[in-house]
Order: structure tokens, then C-alpha cells, then sequence
């Protein structure tokens, strides 16, 4: 029997790694941090996480910003100009929800078709060739770990081959990394083995690594200097923001390495639910995030999202006939039993 401590909260929350709260040891560096006006004279505390994420990343220099979106749209206008094209895998987050920059950016995005998130080389070549009706393509996107994949960590040959073909043909490359550290345990590697095939990344800090807010882009410092400037005009200069970046050093520093749990429970609570049968399926997680296909059910994704929290679990819909199930910090084994009788409940539940 669980002890008081191993007992599910309720609801048991798997929406996403965003929920994470900050650990007792982030509470404490952002009490003693060293603070300034970073719109100003710079503030000390953001200065050592710009440079502790940018020497992990084995880049020049490193930029804290409130959010990956506003990171990955910096790194965007860092490296294009207006009327050129950004090619990106065909349901990369990037494409699917940060999109919409373009409508104020004047530059075109183009999908290309892709397995677990690895776009087709062939397809990818084809979209780098520039002159006649076609546009120059100054960048190229990937993702790693890729949401919309299921969480799928791309092979670094996969990501080399991207790079030289982008290099060859003059486009930069940029790495959607917000789940970088996850991609990094589940390849076993140092997260700079994975962003040595990148100019650019992205890693978020609020999702597994569990700091309260924010991301870091990092690249070469030419690049970074320019997103600097780039992020004052879109308001993401923060003034006393050491505060924030004291606990984010934190998680960098300490976070990483425990990831690994968070994926084994994914991964049993992917077996628990096809061990259940019926008319639902999981996919096979390589890191921290399940998707459950239920098209075969009588029930919508939305129903089964009202009806799993009914029976004390929060997850979230996702496409058409999936749900979308995330292990975090704060994810225990109890939680997983209580999510796996949550399914199991609602699958035998009278129509």
C-alpha cells in the first residue's frame, strides 16, 4: 500500500511539463540572486545563465528571453530578411503554432514533409534550391524533441545531413530545442553534441527543467547581438529579471540529469494503456510525452478529456483523435496507477 507521501494528488495534472513548479533549491538562489536592470548596465545573474546555457550549448553567447516563442521568432529575424523562405518539418511546432509571425515578419514558411519528425532530405534539398520562381531560403528549422512526434528525438546523422545540405546551398540552420535536455538523455550525449549540427537553439526553461518562466536562444555572438536589439523592439527586455534567471541557472545546472525518470514513467504508462486493449493505443515514447489514439472510440478527444478528468486526470486533446499525456518532475508512480485506472475506468464506462 502507498505511504500518505507516494499518494496521487487529484487530479493527477499530465498536461504538459509546464506545470512544474520550482524546486526549494530555485527558491533559495532567487533570494540571495545578485539583480540589475538588464535594460540597462546588464544584470549579473542573467549574465551567468546567458553564458552557463551558451557554453552548454557550445555556442558564443547566450540570450534571456521570456519565452521559447519569442526565442525561436529572434532567431528567425536574426538570420532571413523580408521575402525569403524558412523551411521547417511539416507539423514542427514552429509551423503548426508559431506561424502566424509571418504576418508581420513579410517572410513565407514552408513544410516539408517528414517521418517522427525528420524532414525528407530529398524534399529538403528540392526546397533549398533558389533562382526562377523559387525563394531564397535563408534558414532551416528543426526540432528536437519534437511535440507534435510524440516527443521523437532526431538522430543526430539525420541533423548533420541537415546541416551540410542547408550550409551547401548558403540557409543557417536553427534548432528548436525547447525540450533539448530531454533529446540529450534520451541519445545518452552532452546536449552540445546535438547543437554542434545548429547555428542557433532554443531551450526552454519552464518545462522539465522546471524554472518558473523563460528560454535562452544561443548562437554565434554576431547573431546574438542582433536578437538583443531585435528583442527590445518586441518588448521581451526584462529589468530585475536575475530573479528569474537565478532559478533557471539552477535547473540548468541540476535538472537535466533526472529527466530520465520522467521518460521511464512515460514509457510504463504507454505499456499500461495498450496492455488495456479495446479501442484505444499508445504510441511507444522515447522520452516524456504519450499520445493515445482514440478515432475507435464512441467518444470524441474532448469527451474523453472531460471524462478522464472526471475521474481525477487532466490531459489535454490533441489533433483530431488523439490525447496528449506529459510526465514531469512532479509525476509520481502512483500517479501513473491513478492515470492508467483513469483510462481504464472511462474505456469500461457504459455508452
Amino acid at each position: 500500500m502507498s505511504s500518505p507521501s507516494e499518494l496521487p494528488r487529484h487530479p493527477v495534472d499530465l498536461r504538459s511539463d509546464t506545470v512544474t513548479r520550482p524546486t526549494p533549491a530555485m527558491y533559495e538562489r532567487m533570494m540571495h540572486a545578485p539583480i540589475g536592470d538588464d535594460g540597462l548596465d546588464g544584470d549579473p545573474s542573467v549574465h551567468a545563465l546567458e553564458a552557463e546555457v551558451a557554453t552548454r550549448l557550445g555556442k558564443d553567447a547566450g540570450l534571456f528571453v521570456p519565452s521559447c516563442t519569442m526565442a525561436n521568432l529572434l532567431a528567425v529575424l536574426a538570420q532571413t530578411q523580408r521575402n525569403e523562405q524558412v523551411v521547417l518539418e511539416g507539423t514542427a511546432h514552429m509551423y503548426t503554432s508559431e506561424r502566424g509571425a509571418a504576418t508581420f515578419t513579410n517572410l513565407f514558411y514552408l513544410g516539408v514533409t517528414g517521418v517522427d519528425g525528420a524532414m525528407d532530405l530529398d524534399r529538403l534539398a528540392d526546397a533549398l534550391q533558389a533562382g526562377g520562381h523559387k525563394l531564397k531560403t535563408s534558414l532551416v528549422a528543426m526540432e528536437t524533441t519534437h511535440n507534435n512526434a510524440g516527443g521523437t528525438v532526431l538522430p543526430l546523422a539525420h541533423m548533420a545531413a541537415v546541416h551540410a545540405l542547408a550550409r551547401d546551398r548558403g540557409a543557417a540552420v536553427h534548432l528548436d530545442g525547447a525540450r533539448l535536455f530531454n533529446a540529450a538523455v534520451a541519445l545518452g550525449v552532452a546536449p552540445a553534441e546535438i547543437t554542434q549540427h545548429t547555428d542557433t537553439v532554443s531551450l526552454c526553461l519552464s518545462k522539465g527543467l522546471s524554472a518558473p518562466v523563460g528560454a535562452v536562444l544561443a548562437g554565434p555572438q554576431k547573431q546574438i547581438d542582433v536578437a538583443r536589439t531585435l528583442r527590445r523592439m518586441l518588448g521581451g527586455t526584462q529589468r530585475q529579471s536575475g530573479i528569474m534567471a537565478a532559478a533557471a541557472l539552477e535547473g540548468v545546472q541540476h535538472m537535466g540529469a533526472r529527466l530520465a525518470e520522467d521518460h521511464t514513467r512515460a514509457r510504463r504508462l504507454s505499456d499500461g494503456i495498450n496492455a488495456l486493449g479495446g479501442a484505444i493505443t499508445a504510441t511507444v515514447p522515447q522520452t516524456n510525452i504519450v499520445q493515445v489514439e482514440v478515432g475507435a472510440t464512441a467518444m470524441s478527444n474532448k469527451e474523453w478529456v472531460a471524462a478522464l478528468e472526471a475521474a481525477g486526470l487532466k490531459i489535454r486533446p490533441w489533433a483530431n483523435t488523439r490525447l496528449r499525456c506529459v510526465t514531469h518532475r512532479h509525476t509520481t508512480d502512483a500517479d501513473i496507477t491513478a492515470a492508467l485506472a483513469a483510462f481504464s475506468q472511462v474505456l469500461a464506462a457504459p455508452r
